[in-house]
């Protein structure tokens, strides 16, 4: 039953991290929440698990280093997603994309910071859960698929020697 459910790992990381992306994009489109910067750069590694998943799927024998490749896309969303909450809860600033570029000593450059300012802002909370914000969740999500994933390749290294 546990070997069954190793070799389906690619599929559930696939899974997980389409799921996750359309959760974000419900909450953009549907539920009217604009991203930050910061919430659209912790879209990037389930896209890229996403990818690495679907080759896996295609590939069978590069599923092995295909799971540590997840863990490591999970590892550095987990990153972005911890720096993310740092910045919601004023423990150091954001990125220059999180805030309007100011500097302006000319009306255009004034009107043009303006207008490439981000729609929402990276240290405001959006929305929260149980005090946790998105990007609370989305750590917690990155750190369990990130263990998931390097259980599943450390399982599949010991089904595949397995007689």
């Amino acid at each position: 039953m546990a070997a069954m459910m190793i070799a389906r790992a690619p599929l559930a990381l696939l899974a997980a991290s389409l799921a996750t992306l359309a959760a974000a994009l419900g909450f953009q489109h549907v539920g009217g929440l604009d991203p930050c910067a910061l919430c659209i750069y912790q879209r990037w590694p389930y896209l890229a698990v996403a990818g690495i998943c679907g080759v896996a799927l295609l590939v069978r024998r590069w599923t092995r280093p295909a799971l540590f490749a997840c863990a490591a896309a999970f590892v550095a969303g987990l990153g972005l997603a911890g720096f993310h909450v740092g910045v919601e809860q004023g423990w150091w600033a954001g990125t220059a994309a999180c805030s309007a570029g100011g500097g302006a000593t000319t009306v255009e450059e004034l009107r043009a910071a303006i207008m490439s300012a981000p729609v929402a802002r990276c240290d405001t909370v959006a929305w929260s859960l149980f005090g946790i914000s998105m990007a609370g969740y989305n750590f917690l999500l990155s750190a369990a698929l990130a263990a998931a994933s390097v259980l599943a390749g450390l399982r599949w290294q010991t089904r595949d020697a397995a007689p």
